[in-house]
């Protein structure tokens, strides 16, 4: 009798066991992402002295989709872009993925729309996928290739940029961060390192 018991005991244990490393695998893998944007980090073509700023705060979902919330306040002019642009601190780097755009600029579809209000200020949350990378080809960044938009988030070589019609260059920047890894290197980031 006791070892039937035992037997019964073992195998709800294991089914426990079971279920608790089916749920773990079947959580989604998520990274935190930020940035604080202002003018004094702008590049192209130097610093800009603005009362502007802005906040980005992302979420890297398993590796294949971004959902960020991108907020700006008190900027010069009516916002007409923002992106995350591929480039070191203190180096400018072309245009990744679209945040937000006005006409007459355009961005892939589904590219949400940059809000303004009267003082130049607004909020805007989207997810992005492959489908929303548009390089930049010139810096080894196809098309379509996430993984390396990650790579380069993740080797903290991407910033969010805000463009607006007094600064169509930018306004306010920041380099984008992993709030998690101290190290900024993100799940499925694949970096190597070379000695």
């Amino acid at each position: 009798m006791r070892k039937l018991h035992r037997k019964k005991l073992l195998l709800v244990v294991l089914g426990v066991i079971a279920i608790s490393v089916m749920l773990r695998a079947a959580e989604k893998e998520e990274t935190r992402m930020r940035a604080r944007l202002d003018g004094i980090h702008e590049t192209n073509p130097s610093t800009i002295i603005t009362k502007g700023t802005g906040t980005l705060t992302a979420t890297l979902n398993d590796d294949s989709s971004i959902t960020y919330t991108l907020t700006y306040k008190n900027l010069s002019t009516p916002v007409t872009q923002a992106h995350i642009h591929i480039g070191a601190t203190k180096i400018t780097g072309g245009i990744s993925i679209f945040f937000c755009a006005n006409p007459p600029i355009v961005g892939p579809p589904g590219t949400p729309l940059c809000p303004n209000d009267s003082t130049n200020s607004g909020t805007v949350t989207h997810t992005v996928t492959a489908a929303d990378v548009v390089g930049p080809a010139a810096q080894g960044v196809a098309v379509g290739d996430f993984a390396d938009v990650v790579r380069a988030i993740a080797s903290g070589v991407a910033y969010a940029n805000v463009h607006t019609t007094a600064h169509p260059a930018g306004e306010i920047r920041g380099q984008i961060r992993s709030t998690e890894d101290e190290d900024d290197e993100l799940p499925g980031a694949d970096v190597h390192h070379h000695d």
